[in-house]
């Protein structure tokens, strides 16, 4: 199962984090969000440490400040808490690529701003404009979660897909690219494509961290997948 395969499945409940929080009653629900993220920040900190996902669950109750017994009030276990803070780190990306997009009013250079941003996040060594860059660990977790339970990544990488669903759809209907295709489809494909390509020219080699061109050919190459054929009588 794919990344885009997420709109077929349900949501249930939401993300680890909401349901996190909904195991307590509504006048503590603020309480909880506090706790949930003091837990979440600990981990955080513990990945971005030489540690990496190697951490107890001891170690993040220590560097919260708080309970063994309040932990499992609102997680079952370490998996849990790394799927929360993977499920975070999506939503995060999501923001950073809307915040990149907010003052541009063009819909191809919308898609265009989004894809090259997108794959500098997923640069290993990289930010990208503003927030902090997830710790190599929680790639390494992600990586795992794709190959281990594809449904459960799937459902995490929801807000992206909409995200960049939303984006060729307003493409697509300004006429810029093709509108015959599935947007939530080609969603999945345009975040697998840079994913696996901002990670494999790192393997192979040829990754530049000096310059945006891989970003630009990248984003070049998915463009011309994607743009309105040529008419007849240009051909």
């Amino acid at each position: 199962m794919s990344v885009d395969e997420a709109a077929d499945l349900p949501v249930d409940g939401g993300s680890r984090r909401e349901r996190a929080v909904a195991r307590v009653v509504d006048p503590a629900r603020a309480r909880a969000e506090t706790r949930v993220q003091r837990f979440l920040d600990a981990a955080l900190e513990l990945m971005s440490s030489t540690s990496g996902k190697d951490f107890t669950v001891q170690e993040v109750v220590e560097r919260s400040g708080q309970s063994l017994r309040s932990f499992y009030q609102y997680f079952d276990g370490k998996y849990e808490l790394l799927l929360a803070l993977f499920e975070d780190s999506v939503r995060n990306t999501a923001a950073q690529l809307e915040a990149v997009i907010a003052d541009e009013s063009d819909p191809l250079q919308r898609l265009h701003l989004t894809v090259v941003e997108y794959y500098k996040l997923c640069r290993p060594t990289h930010k990208g404009r503003g927030g902090r860059k997830a710790p190599a660990a929680l790639a390494e977790f992600a990586q795992q979660l794709l190959t281990d339970h594809p449904k459960e990544a799937s459902r995490a990488f929801t807000p992206l897909v909409e995200f960049f669903e939303a984006i060729l759809a307003d493409a697509a209907t300004a006429g810029v690219i093709r509108s015959d295709m599935r947007s939530r489809r080609i969603a999945g494909f345009v975040l697998q494509s840079v994913m696996f390509n901002a990670f494999v020219t790192t393997i192979s080699g040829s990754w530049r961290a000096e310059g945006d061109d891989v970003a630009e050919e990248m984003w070049d190459l998915l463009l011309h997948g994607l743009e309105l054929p040529s008419s007849p009588t240009s051909r």
